[in-house]
C-alpha cells in the first residue's frame, strides 16, 4: 500500500503496512516533533481508506470539539447527529457508526489527541472505555491516534497506568527528515540545489517536513530564508512561541532551558543550568529535562570518564537554534538579513555549531562509512579543564565533541567543520589537534587505537597535515540512505 507521494518513511510506512494487515483490532499511536509530518504521513497512506478522521483544535473549549466531532460523524456517515453532551456520547455515536460499516478492514484517525483532552473533558477516560469495552474487540478495527505533545503521548497514552495501561499495543516514531531525504523532498518541489545549500537548510529547518514545504523554487536560497524569517509578517517568525505554548502547559521554564544551552555548544550539566537559571533542584525540573529530551529538543549525553550525575545536556533542535541565533532578535531587522550575512563571523559561528548538529542527527550515515555499521559502539562527547599531568606538564581545558568508541578497540576522534570549500589543515590546528587527542588519552587512560576522523564538506586539501588524518567523510556520505 506504499504511497509513493511520501517521500522517504519506508521504514515507518512498513510498520503500519504490517500493523493494517494483522487480522485483529489495533491501537496505534504515531509521535513525534510538531510539523515532522505525522497527519500527512497516516492521511497519505490511507487515502479513501480512512472510514473516519477527526483532529482536535488547540485550545478549543470541549463543547466545541464535540461539535466539530458531530460534524465529522456526519460528513462520514451521512447521516444527521445529535451534538453529543460528552466524550462518552461521542464515542457511543462512533460506535454505531463503524458498526455499520460492511468491510473487513475499518480505519479510525484521530489526530492532535492530547488537544481534545482539556481540563475536566474526560475525554482520556471516554477514549479508554471505547477501546477496552468494544474497539478491542473488533476484528480489522485498526485505530492510529497522532499527537504532537509528545510528552501527552507518553505520559498519558503509551505509558499510561489507568485504562490505556498496555493497551497501545503498537508504535510508531517519526523523526525528521534525513539529509537524503530533504533532498527528495525539495526536488519533488521543483527545488535543485547543491548539497551545500541543502545541508544549510537543514541546518535552519532541521529535515522538518512542514517547514521545508515553504520553500519556493522560484527564490534562491537567501530570497527563501528571509521571506520565511526576517520579512515583515515572516511566517516562521512565531513559530518558536508557538512550539512551546503548543506542547507544555508551563512553557517558561521549557523556553529558558533550551534558551540557556543555546549559549553553551558543548552543553551543561544540570548544576550548571540550575546554577544558571537560580531555580530550585527537584522533580519539577526533572521532569523539565525528561520532557524536552522525548519531544527532540536536547539531548543527555555522558562523557567518557564521567560519573552520571555529571550527564551533559546540549541543545539539538536545529530550528530552535537558528530562531534564538538570529530570529529572536530581530524585530525591525533588514528584510533582506540573510542575504546579507553570508560571509560574517556571526553566520560561521552559528554554522560551526548548527554543523556538528547536523553530524550529530547522522550518526548512522557516519557510521556506514567508516565501514562500522555492524560494529557495536557508543557516541560520547569529551572535555576537560586545564590539568597538569604526572610529568608535570600542563595541559589546556579542551573538548572533543563526538567520539565513537567501538568494541573493535578503536575510537573515532571527530572533527567537523562546515566550509564552502576543501577544508585545509594547517600546521597550527594539527598541533591542536595532537594535542587535544593526546590530552583525552592520558586522561582517560585509554589503549585504543585513537583514529582521527574529518567531517567536512568538501573534503580536506591534500598537504602534509591531511596524512595524519585516518578517515574522511564529507557531506554527500551524509546524504546517504542508511538508517
Amino acid at each position: 500500500m506504499e504511497n509513493n507521494r511520501i517521500i522517504g518513511r519506508e521504514y515507518e510506512q512498513r510498520l503500519i503496512e504490517e500493523y493494517y494487515n494483522t487480522s485483529k483490532a489495533e491501537l496505534v499511536a504515531v509521535y513525534g516533533r510538531r510539523r515532522v509530518g505525522k497527519t500527512f504521513l497516516i492521511r497519505q497512506f490511507f487515502g479513501d481508506k480512512l472510514d473516519f478522521y477527526f483532529t482536535g483544535s488547540f485550545e478549543t473549549p470541549r463543547s466545541t470539539q464535540l461539535m466539530l466531532f458531530k460534524t465529522e460523524l456526519q460528513r462520514y456517515s451521512g447521516q444527521k447527529r445529535l451534538k453529543p453532551k460528552t466524550w462518552f456520547e461521542a464515542f457511543e455515536q462512533l460506535r454505531e457508526y463503524i458498526s455499520s460499516l460492511n468491510k473487513e478492514k475499518k480505519v479510525i484517525f484521530l489526530d492532535e489527541l492530547p488537544w481534545m483532552d482539556t481540563p475536566k473533558s474526560n475525554f482520556l477516560q471516554a477514549f479508554s472505555y471505547f477501546w477496552n469495552t468494544w474497539a478491542s474487540t473488533v476484528s480489522g478495527l485498526k485505530i492510529f491516534v497522532c499527537g504532537s505533545a509528545t510528552t501527552w503521548m507518553l505520559s498519558n497514552l503509551i505509558g499510561d497506568k489507568g485504562g490505556l495501561h498496555g493497551r497501545v499495543n503498537r508504535n510508531v516514531y517519526l523523526p525528521p527528515f534525513s539529509l537524503g531525504e530533504t533532498e527528495k523532498f525539495l526536488q519533488s518541489k521543483g527545488i535543485e540545489w547543491n548539497r551545500y545549500q541543502i545541508s544549510e537548510a537543514y541546518m535552519i529547518m532541521g529535515g522538518v517536513a512542514y517547514y521545508l514545504d515553504m520553500l519556493q523554487p522560484n527564490l534562491t536560497f537567501g530570497e527563501n530564508i528571509d521571506n520565511l524569517f526576517f520579512r515583515e509578517g515572516a511566517p516562521l517568525k512565531t513559530e518558536y512561541d508557538f512550539i512551546f505554548r503548543s506542547l507544555f502547559k508551563e512553557a517558561t521554564i521549557y523556553r529558558k532551558v533550551v534558551e540557556t544551552l543555546s549559549k553553551k555548544s558543548s552543553g551543561m550539566t544540570r548544576q550548571d543550568i540550575i546554577n544558571e537559571l537560580k531555580i530550585e533542584d527537584n522533580g519539577a525540573f526533572s521532569d523539565v529535562l525528561d520532557n524536552l529530551c522525548k519531544c527532540d529538543f536536547i539531548r543527555q549525553y555522558s562523557s567518557i570518564g564521567k560519573k552520571n550525575r555529571d550527564q551533559i545536556y546540549q541543545l539539538i533542535d536545529l530550528f530552535s537554534l537558528f530562531h534564538l541565533h538570529f530570529v529572536a532578535d530581530s524585530t525591525g531587522q533588514d528584510e533582506h538579513f540573510w542575504s546579507n550575512i553570508s560571509e560574517t563571523s556571526m553566520r560561521k559561528s552559528w554554522q560551526g555549531y548548527a554543523f556538528e548538529q547536523l553530524c550529530l542527527h547522522h550518526i548512522p550515515q557516519i557510521k556506514k562509512k567508516l565501514g562500522i555499521s555492524g560494529v557495536l559502539s557508543n557516541v560520547y562527547s569529551w572535555s576537560c579543564k586545564a590539568f597538569t599531568d604526572k610529568d608535570g606538564t600542563n595541559w589546556k581545558g579542551t573538548q572533543i565533541d563526538l567520539l565513537i568508541d567501538r568494541r573493535d578497540e578503536v575510537i573515532n576522534v571527530c572533527e567537523m567543520k562546515f566550509s564552502v570549500a576543501p577544508y585545509t589543515i594547517d600546521y597550527q590546528y594539527d598541533e591542536r589537534l595532537r594535542t587535544r587527542q593526546e590530552a583525552f588519552r592520558i586522561l582517560t587512560g585509554t589503549h585504543k587505537a585513537l583514529h582521527r576522523t574529518m567531517i567536512t564538506t568538501y573534503g580536506l586539501v591534500k598537504n602534509k597535515y591531511s596524512g595524519n588524518v585516518n578517515q574522511v567523510v564529507t557531506i554527500d556520505d551524509l546524504f546517504d540512505d542508511a538508517k
